[in-house]
Formats: structure tokens, sequence, C-alpha cells
């Protein structure tokens, strides 16, 4: 009977993903760390940049993220005053988040922070973008 082997880790894709992930996201830590941020609540940032006063449901649909994920997040930030949390006058039953002063104030770093990380990675203009849509290409393929 012939056993049935997994390919090896060095033809894993998900071992792929899973490396380079961990190896950007680090890539991030110092110049965050800086900043007093995590990178989770970096991306939250970023998206409160492209558009203030977002929804908690928006905000997750953005960043792929679960509500039990976001919401501790969310808390520990607007203890940290860079983001506030209020409900909905139109539907309570939605939390609206917007940037607080210190939020607000993070946004002049991030135009650096993402030089930095593009200089880092060494890409050029056509590299980056060919990736971006790759990975772009890949989310939506795994979505199904």
């Amino acid at each position: 009977m012939a056993s049935l082997q997994a390919p090896p880790l060095s033809d894993q894709l998900c071992f792929d993903l899973y490396a380079a992930s961990r190896a950007v996201t680090a890539a991030y830590r110092p110049v965050l760390t800086e900043l007093g941020l995590t990178y989770p609540q970096y991306l939250v940032l970023i998206a409160l940049w492209e558009r203030d006063d977002r929804t908690v449901r928006d905000i997750a649909d953005s960043l792929q993220l679960d509500h039990g994920t976001l919401t501790p997040l969310l808390k520990r930030m607007e203890s940290r005053g860079l983001v506030e949390r209020r409900r909905n006058h139109a539907d309570e039953r939605e939390v609206v988040v917007s940037l607080a002063r210190k939020g607000e104030e993070l946004r002049r770093h991030a135009d650096r922070v993402h030089c930095d990380m593009v200089d880092l990675l060494g890409l050029d203009p056509t590299e980056f973008a060919q990736l971006q849509e790759t990975l772009r290409a890949l989310t939506r393929r795994a979505h199904g």
C-alpha cells in the first residue's frame, strides 16, 4: 500500500505566504514602535485616514477582520487617544469610529512609513504594482 506524502514545506504556497507576511510585518515593527503603534493599529489608522467616521463593520470589512478581533483593538486605541467611538444617531446598533487628535497627528508619518517599506523591499514601481495585483487576485480567489 502506497503511503501518501504531503509535499515538503519548500513546496507549500501557504508557508511562503505566511513567511512573507511575517517578514513584512516585522519590517514595519521598528518604525511603528517608534510611533507607539502596533501593526493592526496602523492599519486601522490608515483606514480612517482614507475616510474618517466609519462604522466598525465598515472598518472590519476593509481590513478583512472579524468584529471580535476589531472591537478590543478599537477599545485599546480609544484608551490611548487615537480614536473615538460613538453610537450612530441614526442607528443605535452601529458604532462609528473617528480619528482622535493623536490619531490625526500620526497621519504626517504615513507617507514616510510607506516609502520606507517600499525602499526596504527593494521593488521598483512596476514590481510593486505587479506584486499587489497578484496578492489581491490570490485573496479574491481564496475568498471564492
